[in-house]
């Protein structure tokens, strides 16, 4: 840990350990018993690689072989966005990471537009992984931003085997948005619900799911119609404006876990996280919705950084009883927040 980052560290668990919210609680770094360990960020740019020495951050995550693989979104001077590696066995500790890039998006344009910066600054290539493995299959799908003539869905994949063995052979992406529309936040269930692949590409105002026998994406059906707004406030909750899914579905006994990206009606500004349970047969249902956020920017490292007050979640792992979520801290940094799964649920559910 850099001097720099051990200074910044202390004195922000010092502040806000000494901050009074309502009802007389004294503030931590727990949020709805989602913990941030003192040792984030987990990734932060890195000098000597001028791809990332900018920002490093909006990890995926996917679980393979009791090992959980994140590939990040990282930024350069050349202002384009490519995607990093690194690894970690017990959720909290990165034990390795790449030097170098392992995918690029080659745009046919690119994106010099109002939208293009308010999306983490980059101006060409590829934004915001979601990764997922189908039940059966050997291959992961990556959905991201592709910044291909104005913001697109890409969708690309790999055979498992070649991750694992850092063999980078990504199939050619199909960008599968309509073009000339501004699309983000699409991921993929990790089932076939009713023998068909479902993707969410909105959640606001209502959920949308479009079912596909297949991810080709060819002929008549290589884009999915969609309609997003950012659905006003939500009566009875906290979300003045749902600006998308975060990361892929987790299913578990009680419904798929879906957590999004809102902005806080008595906190305007500031990207949080909330969360809720869609019925498992019918995802367009939802059972549970948190009355709060479970995730806020309160440390540093989600508010210094390139877009301060931003916690962005791309990736989430369900792992030996607890849920570790992955996500970009102010547009710069790769954190983590933990929790215990089962109590997680149940605090949803109980809300």
């Amino acid at each position: 840990m850099s001097k720099l980052k051990a200074i910044k560290n202390f004195l922000y668990v010092f502040i806000f350990s000494r901050l009074k919210i309502k009802n007389g609680e004294v503030k931590d770094f727990t949020l709805g018993k989602l913990k941030k360990p003192d040792h984030n960020p987990l990734i932060e740019p890195e000098e000597e690689n001028d791809w990332e020495k900018w920002q490093t951050f909006n990890p995926a995550a996917i679980l393979i072989d009791d090992e959980i693989h994140l590939v990040y979104r990282a930024l350069g001077p050349d202002g384009a966005s490519r995607f990093g590696y690194a690894r970690t066995t017990d959720g909290l500790i990165v034990e390795e990471r790449l030097s170098y890039a392992i995918y690029a998006h080659k745009s046919v344009g690119t994106c010099l537009n109002i939208e293009a910066l308010a999306s983490g600054g980059g101006f060409q290539g590829c934004e915001d992984p979601r990764m997922m493995r189908v039940e059966g299959e050997d291959r992961i799908y990556m959905t991201y931003t592709a910044c291909d003539g104005g913001l697109r869905i890409g969708l690309t994949s790999i055979k498992v085997e070649d991750f694992v063995n850092k063999n980078w052979k990504w199939e050619t992406p199909k960008l599968i948005s309509p073009p000339g529309e501004i699309h983000k936040n699409w991921v993929i269930f990790p089932e076939k619900i009713k023998g068909k692949y479902a993707i969410i590409h909105s959640i606001s105002p209502e959920i949308s799911i479009d079912y596909r026998d297949n991810l080709k994406f060819n002929g008549e059906e290589r884009h999915i119609e969609s309609t997003f707004t950012n659905g006003g406030p939500v009566e009875d909750g906290w979300e003045e404006y749902i600006r998308g899914v975060g990361a892929p579905p987790i299913k578990t006994k009680y419904g798929w876990l879906i957590l999004y990206h809102a902005m806080d009606k008595n906190d305007p500004g500031k990207y949080k996280v909330g969360a809720m349970l869609l019925d498992l047969e019918d995802p367009q249902k939802v059972l549970h919705r948190s009355k709060d956020p479970i995730l806020e920017p309160d440390c540093w490292h989600d508010n210094n950084g390139f877009k301060p007050g931003v916690v962005y979640v791309t990736g989430a792992v369900a792992k030996d009883g607890k849920l570790y979520i992955y996500y970009g801290g102010a547009d710069s940094y790769v954190n983590v927040a933990y929790a215990d799964f089962e109590q997680f649920l149940q605090n949803l559910i109980q809300q």
